[in-house]
């Protein structure tokens, strides 16, 4: 299994052993709740086979969920990797071909010798590694404070937060002078009027950086400007050495090497955050199920396709990315033990639990949709095309519910569902997840919808395409730092502190191995959740038709997000980059990578 993980995610392959797509596969049988099936006893002896062929084995990547093991479990992981070997020989053979006419490119330009050189990673380049390319605005328009500010709402929608005006004291001091020349306004009055916004990675300075490479560890405030309602950047801490605090009116050079420090920081959290947050969670889930559901049961059939792969992805991170010497630390500027101490600080209080994650429960507790305490924010892309694609999982899950419970009873007289919810809470100590028993259908509704989520938005919101698309690009997204992170204010060089070409080209690879430009060979898209004839055998009409609304849904926001450009004043979803990053016919249905 290990040597097969190595291969696919990039030791030297030979392009003759590239496989055929393997096509997401389903059961072909028909589901029916345990009450009601005529075979009660085979039923009982599966589900007593799967309980002990499936056990809870030591979590991988830092103390998270409990990963699969037993004998069942062992030959789930290795079906698994074997199909995740598969899909992604393609993009590491693709990258091998592609890499030598980039480098080339930027040699013959004479290097990098400035910041807008950087283009030439990508410009014309990676037509099979990354089809789609970089968001387009990046290049032109990475100085701006707007796109800075907007990837928060966006490119990484997950760290920031509204500061509550009688509940959060402020994190650090800016000087009033500066902040009324940005806003007219002072700190404290926008704090009390709920338009100040803080993140924080401070925590990021317990991590060690590797020998020759640096970073800060950045707390940020955002502000929604009282004159304009723009969603804006007001102040940057560095939290190492001198502590600088940056502000937009230093001078250029110094203000945008804060925000590189800044994104270098979020962009850590991002990866590592989706760790724990999609993977570990849905994991936990699923296999809690696999210990207490036939595969007759039609919650099973659904966990069964959306949790296609899922048991490859973190065998392969602790062989290959997340190893002494891996990928990840080959490029980043601190190493993989900061990943594991990551993990190990955020999954238990922040990406682990289950109910608190919730789509809209989680940014209505963040303060960025609904507040009571604030004004709204003008534009917020992710929670845009996220509504669109969660409410239609929704809608689904609501007809595939009903479908199955048309009734109270046969809920709560349902011991394999009873038995998971126990499970979940009890051995597989899944965090916050609803209690037993199980009472009404609106929660078993609520608990598909976020795995769906889980699977299908958030984690590609955050990887898949989105490193190489927009989170992981230079110069403006350094993994790391090469010159010591300033004591005083006034660089001159940005260029010296950033990759050099060999450097970059470890970067740039990196976040092309988390494509997947044959999810439509593979029938993997998002679009094609509920499409396949294996999940569709045998269920009700209503589910049929319901499958069938939801492509027809998510094909319509495919073609309106395909679409996208920028408007008369230069911007996209109030954006001064065009964001297209959960494209249903982009990103796939599963946890991928």
């Amino acid at each position: 299994m290990i040597s097969s993980v190595v291969y696919a995610l990039g030791v030297l392959a030979s392009a003759n052993a590239l496989p055929g797509f393997s096509k997401v596969a389903s059961s072909n049988a028909a589901y029916v709740l345990p009450q009601l099936d005529p075979n009660l006893l085979s039923r009982q002896q599966e589900v007593v086979a799967g309980r002990a062929g499936y056990r809870y084995g030591p979590s991988l990547l830092g103390n998270s969920s409990f990963f699969p093991t037993g004998p069942l479990g062992d030959q789930r992981v290795a079906a698994d990797v074997a199909l995740f070997t598969k899909n992604a020989t393609y993009i590491t053979l693709s990258i091998e071909k592609e890499t030598p006419p980039v480098e080339e490119a930027v040699r013959a330009a004479g290097g990098f010798k400035d910041l807008s050189s950087y283009e030439l990673l990508y410009k014309d380049q990676w037509k099979s590694s990354n089809p789609i390319g970089v968001a387009p605005g990046f290049f032109t328009n990475y100085t701006q404070d707007l796109l800075f500010s907007m990837e928060r709402l966006s490119v990484g929608p997950f760290s920031t937060h509204r500061l509550h005006p009688r509940n959060d004291l402020l994190p650090f001091h800016v000087d009033d002078a500066i902040v009324k020349q940005l806003t007219g306004k002072t700190l404290e009055d926008l704090h009390r009027s709920g338009r100040l916004f803080f993140a924080d990675h401070s925590y990021q300075a317990e991590y060690a950086t590797q020998p020759g490479r640096y970073a800060a560890a950045c707390t940020a405030y955002f502000y929604i400007s009282p004159k304009t309602g723009d969603f804006l950047p007001l102040a940057i801490r560095t939290n190492v050495g001198s502590n600088l605090i940056y502000t937009p009116i230093d001078k250029p050079d110094d203000w945008l090497l804060a925000k590189m420090m800044f994104n270098n920081n979020d962009y850590f959290f991002s990866q590592i955050f989706h760790l724990a947050e999609s993977h570990a969670v849905a994991e936990i889930v699923y296999l809690a199920a696999l210990r207490t559901l036939s595969a007759r049961h039609p919650v099973r059939a659904f966990l069964d396709r959306v949790m296609y792969q899922a048991y490859a992805i973190r065998p392969a991170g602790s062989q290959v990315l997340f190893n002494p010497g891996g990928f990840f630390d080959q490029g980043s500027a601190v190493d993989h033990n900061a990943v594991l101490s990551f993990v190990n600080k955020f999954y238990p209080t922040v990406a682990g639990p289950f109910q608190s994650n919730y789509f809209t429960t989680n940014l209505k507790t963040r303060g960025l949709i609904d507040c009571p305490y604030g004004p709204p924010l003008k534009h917020f892309p992710f929670a845009e095309d996220a509504t669109t694609i969660v409410s239609s999982l929704k809608e689904f899950l609501s007809t595939y519910v009903y479908s199955y419970y048309p009734t109270h009873d046969l809920l709560a007289n349902d011991k394999e569902i009873q038995n998971w919810i126990q499970e979940a809470n009890g051995e597989a100590k899944v965090i916050d997840f609803p209690s037993a028993p199980l009472d009404h259908r609106t929660t078993l509704i609520d608990i598909l919808t976020q795995v769906a989520y889980l699977t299908g938005v958030s984690h590609h919101a955050l990887n898949s395409n989105a490193p190489s698309m927009t989170a992981g690009t230079l110069p403006f997204h350094p993994a790391a730092f090469y010159k010591p992170i300033p004591a005083t204010k006034g660089v001159t060089d940005l260029v010296g502190f950033l990759p050099d070409l060999n450097q970059s080209i470890n970067q740039v690879t990196l976040t092309m191995r988390f494509n997947r430009p044959t999810l439509p060979e593979e029938e993997g898209e998002l679009v094609d959740m509920f499409s396949s004839s294996g999940f569709l055998n045998g269920q009700p009409g209503a589910i049929k038709q319901a499958a069938e609304r939801f492509r027809d849904e998510m094909e319509r926001l495919s073609e309106g997000i395909e679409g996208r450009a920028f408007d008369t004043q230069g911007l996209s979803q109030g954006m001064p980059f065009v964001w297209k990053v959960l494209d249903p016919k982009r990103i796939p249905f599963f946890l991928c990578v």
